[in-house]
């Protein structure tokens, strides 16, 4: 690979120290996969099935019902699950002392229900990955606390992956990977300006063998490559799925793909498609969850593309304020789970 890379001009992938080519951090993405699940429960939540939505941070956390979440997850087969620590809400679903300390307390839920959840998909026997920005543009009040500055984020940089590497730390093994979001090639923060080893530094804190991925938008605006050689696995974006197969880019005429090698091609990152399969990425209206978006043979396209060639996928789930998800996607996800064996 070290010869293949060179010829292309490209730097070698980052690996972790004492990795050999046998081994890489996604390897358990391969060997438990082919899917996991994604929810999007942005804190104070997304809109409930019944009742309230409640706005109050510690309320709306203190009522997720964890254990028809875990029972829900472990039924739908995913092999692991990616969390939202939180998102453009200026609050998160877990403490964290660094932000208590620059912008003062309010912004984080008395309850670790991200810790919870980490623990309790491990009792389960399967992976945990956290979710966050990397990136505070929407939250105004964030701003000062973080030092965001489009004109130099130094210190946005620094002050941020401190946030970060507390909760690595705290999670520790727990935390099995991130997917970091927000990674785009914007005037507030382009995403060439990234101190790639600083933010993998405070990511891996916890456990060095954490899988790392960086959101640039990926497959659904049409991009094949990982953003960083730093990252272990694509963030893989995906928009649409037309016939089981992943529309790269967002024109109706855009090419379909499907996965063809583990790995992105010349490269060492996991090839890995994210991809919402009833609601788009949120639930923001009280009552029913939408119905699953695609039929099971479609769906059955895109992962049995992946078990051929060790390729992955996740799936974004629909998710309750209350906790839980719709019932019609776990028994989908059931049902394949069953056909791939």
């Amino acid at each position: 690979m070290a010869a293949v890379t060179a010829a292309l001009g490209m730097p070698a992938p980052a690996r972790a120290e004492g990795e050999t080519m046998a081994e890489h951090r996604c390897d358990w993405m391969v060997e438990e996969g082919p899917y996991g699940m994604m929810v999007h429960w942005i804190a104070p939540g997304p809109a409930p099935e019944q009742g309230e939505w409640i706005q109050d941070l510690d309320k709306a956390v203190d009522g997720f019902r964890i254990d028809s979440f875990l029972e829900q997850f472990e039924a739908s087969g995913a092999a692991w699950l990616i969390f939202t620590i939180g998102q453009n809400s200026s609050r998160y679903a877990s403490p964290n002392p660094v932000l208590d300390r620059l912008a003062g307390p309010g912004h984080c839920s008395k309850r670790d229900l991200v810790l919870e959840l980490a623990q309790g998909v491990h009792r389960l026997g399967k992976r945990f990955i956290a979710y966050l920005p990397a990136e505070v543009n929407a939250p105004e009040d964030l701003h000062e606390p973080f030092g965001w500055n489009p004109a130099d984020q130094t210190t946005f940089q620094q002050r941020y992956t401190d946030f970060i590497r507390e909760y690595s730390v705290r999670f520790g093994e727990l935390c099995d990977g991130w997917w970091f979001d927000g990674c785009y090639t914007w005037d507030v923060f382009h995403n060439s300006l990234y101190d790639w080893p600083l933010w993998c530094g405070a990511a891996r804190a916890g456990n060095p063998q954490a899988a790392l991925a960086f959101n640039d938008g990926s497959f659904c605006i049409g991009i094949t490559k990982p953003l960083t050689t730093e990252q272990d696995y694509l963030s893989g974006e995906v928009e649409l799925l037309v016939g089981g197969r992943i529309r790269l880019g967002r024109d109706a005429g855009s090419p379909l793909i499907l996965p063809t090698s583990r790995f992105a091609e010349g490269t060492r990152c996991q090839w890995h498609a994210l991809v919402p399969i009833d609601c788009f990425w949120g639930h923001h209206t009280p009552g029913p969850m939408e119905p699953p978006k695609y039929a099971d043979d479609d769906l059955l396209v895109l992962l049995g593309a992946c078990q051929r060639t060790q390729a992955v996928a996740t799936l974004n789930v629909g998710i309750y304020q209350e906790g839980h998800l719709g019932s019609a996607t776990v028994a989908q996800l059931a049902r394949l789970r069953k056909r791939l064996g």
